[in-house]
């Protein structure tokens, strides 16, 4: 397995939290979060829909009484339930703990990360900051791609390496103690910003040559062509992302089902991370169809005319049949992108 998670510090409205025995992913991107039991094995994977006062945070964590936080700028609303908004309350964080470059909960205290200082802060209040501390971040755990905590461990997803996408677990973060390294399931990758470009491979567009017509009588002829053409979306092939998750319906009505707006999102994403920096908004992501496109064609005696349509693809994989076709005379493929650039 390779390529690419998107890093946090890329990746607005996306975080890792955990509380009791959950773990938690968040998609403010495609409004909804993953809860798991267990990363490393993918286990008890479900998927809710983030109500609209939960998205768009700069940070999301959880603390032992099963609250969660979302930071927005240098306010944090606190809430019983993502899904829902349940007893949500707003709060001012205090200068000491704005600015953060992570922030996570762990025992029974929130944890501020500050890259750029090589520390992290340790508080009891972040309205407040009540008993705080201020600790150097060991050198080992400098690089984390995202932070997150439960009531016993810290923990920080490491950089790709020759064996994949892991995550550290640890008991402080100033000395590096009793840590352990563990694998993540590829159903909790898939859900990653980046993910599906690392389980299926990097996303590329092509052209395909779909038809050739030849005129070999020698005289010119003037002819209508039927093309045959496929345009749309490969849910079939792609919905094995989805084949340990349990979506519910509200998330998949939302998002015009969740495979499709992964994929697009995939599909945005820059090469570093296995995308192919395109919008494809504009596209055709219904269901994948063959079409017949109606064509008037001139060819001198022996001329020869090359019809092609443009595909996306994740790895082996095409994923989206765009509408763009060429009529050419060259044996040789366009060479231009007919989609917008995506705004990354």
């Amino acid at each position: 397995m390779s390529g690419k998670i998107v890093p946090k510090t890329m990746a607005k409205g996306v975080d890792i939290c955990g509380v009791g025995k959950y773990y938690y992913i968040v998609r403010s991107d495609l409004g909804c979060y993953m809860r798991s039991t267990n990363f490393n094995k993918g286990e008890n994977l479900e998927i809710f829909s983030l109500h609209p006062a939960c998205r768009d945070g700069d940070h999301y964590l959880a603390h032992k009484d099963d609250l969660f936080y979302i930071i927005k700028g240098n306010y944090y609303r606190r809430v019983k339930n993502m899904n829902t908004d349940e007893d949500s309350v707003v709060y001012t964080l205090h200068p000491n703990c704005q600015g953060g470059d992570f922030y996570l909960s762990a025992w029974d205290s929130f944890y501020i990360i500050y890259l750029s200082r090589g520390v992290y802060r340790k508080t009891k209040n972040m309205n407040k900051d009540e008993d705080s501390e201020e600790y150097p971040l060991h050198p080992d755990c400098k690089d984390g791609l995202y932070y997150f905590g439960t009531e016993d461990y810290y923990y920080f997803v490491k950089p790709h390496d020759e064996w994949g996408i892991q995550y550290v677990r640890s008991t402080n973060f100033h000395e590096n103690t009793n840590t352990e390294t563990f694998s993540f399931h590829p159903s909790v990758i898939n859900f990653l910003p980046g993910g599906v470009g690392v389980s299926k491979g990097p996303a590329y567009g092509e052209w395909v040559c779909i038809k050739t017509i030849v005129n070999d009588i020698k005289m010119l002829e003037p002819c209508q062509q039927q093309i045959p053409k496929k345009i749309g979306y490969e849910k079939e092939k792609m919905s094995c992302i989805e084949q340990n998750w349990s979506v519910t319906s509200e998330v998949s009505e939302e998002t015009g089902g969740l495979t499709k707006a992964i994929c697009k999102s995939q599909l945005s994403l820059t090469a570093e991370y296995g995308g192919c920096s395109v919008d494809t908004e504009k596209e055709d992501w219904s269901d994948a169809t063959e079409i017949k496109e109606t064509l008037d064609v001139y060819l001198e005696p022996d001329e020869k005319t090359y019809i092609w349509a443009y595909q996306l693809c994740l790895g082996n994989d095409p994923v989206l049949y765009c509408s763009d076709i060429r009529v050419l005379d060259d044996a040789n493929p366009p060479t231009e992108v007919p989609l917008p650039a995506a705004e990354n």
